[in-house]
């Protein structure tokens, strides 16, 4: 367990140290920030100004290890548009966007989950077509467009919810189905496959041929075998939903690292778009780390790889 722990660890960290400089490199090379920053009616020696002072008159990779050096002691710079420290600006907006990716993860999980598990139980029924129904649904509807219905039919017509902000947990109901309704058919999906493979095995035969009660060996013996695909998914899924909440965040007003990245995109804010890419990038291959570690410890035979 330990040598596969290591060995799964400096895989983790060179994905990191990957990701951080293909995406600083992609940032410099999609044009020039110095002129982006002097902006459009600025002259060439106002542009080669602003390029000495932020030092972008230097080689490319010499930018990137000075900047890799500064961020592993903490130090992501000044943002060029808010004036304040990156970390400080990375704080104040994280929780909203940790708070929405974990709600929408748990209502994926506790939705998609249940119905693979009806589907592989039922195969070829009502139940099943209902289920595979929503699931295409769900990766056909736009999350943009069912926040904006939802925000029409139960935050203007019927005034249940809050449409906008971060006050109180009430107006992250909306967002998280919305954000949490797009990832629930990939659950349900891996399930179902998952349920009727295991379900089929020969040791459930022998269970059932025991007289094993159908709670025990569809949960105990059954469930636990077909769910080791379902972690990897969830940690995969939650680093979909950080990176991919931009869009619910913007529909919702909410104000966090999605609606973060938006904004610094847009203003062309360079050191907090890097930060963005490499805190998200960071959690990803954590998630990635953890769910691996979690299914070694489910399935043995994994650590043997």
């Amino acid at each position: 367990m330990v040598a596969y722990f290591l060995r799964r660890w400096l895989l983790s960290l060179l994905v990191a140290i990957t990701v951080s400089f293909i995406s600083f490199m992609l940032l410099r090379l999609s044009g020039d920030p110095a002129k982006a920053l002097a902006g459009e009616s600025a002259s060439a020696a106002d542009i080669e100004f602003v390029r000495v002072k932020y030092g972008l008159d230097r080689p490319i990779l010499i930018q990137y290890l000075d900047w890799a050096g500064r961020a592993m002691r903490g130090d992501l710079g000044e943002s060029q548009f808010f004036k304040q420290r990156v970390t400080d600006i990375l704080g104040n907006r994280l929780g909203v966007t940790m708070t929405l990716g974990g709600c929408a993860l748990i209502f994926a999980v506790w939705v998609g989950i249940p119905l693979g598990i009806l589907a592989s139980l039922r195969p070829n029924t009502w139940v099943d077509r209902f289920a595979l129904t929503l699931s295409v649904l769900g990766q056909a509807i736009p999350t943009f467009w069912f926040g904006l219905v939802m925000i029409i039919f139960f935050g203007v017509m019927l005034r249940w919810l809050p449409i906008s902000g971060s006050d109180t947990w009430r107006h992250y109901i909306m967002p998280t189905i919305a954000l949490g309704y797009y990832a629930t058919p990939a659950f349900m999906r891996l399930t179902r496959t998952g349920m009727l493979e295991v379900l089929a095995s020969d040791y459930i035969r022998t269970a059932r041929a025991k007289g094993l009660r159908a709670g025990k060996i569809i949960f105990k013996h059954g469930l636990r075998n077909a769910i080791i695909p379902v972690v990897s998914l969830a940690a995969v899924q939650f680093g979909f939903m950080l990176g991919g909440s931009v869009v619910i965040e913007s529909v919702f007003a909410l104000h966090g690292i999605g609606f973060l990245a938006w904004e610094s995109i847009a203003r062309w804010d360079l050191p907090v778009v890097q930060a963005v890419v490499l805190l998200l990038s960071l959690i990803y291959v954590l998630l990635t780390f953890a769910a691996d570690m979690l299914n070694a410890f489910l399935d043995p035979r994994i650590r043997v790889k």
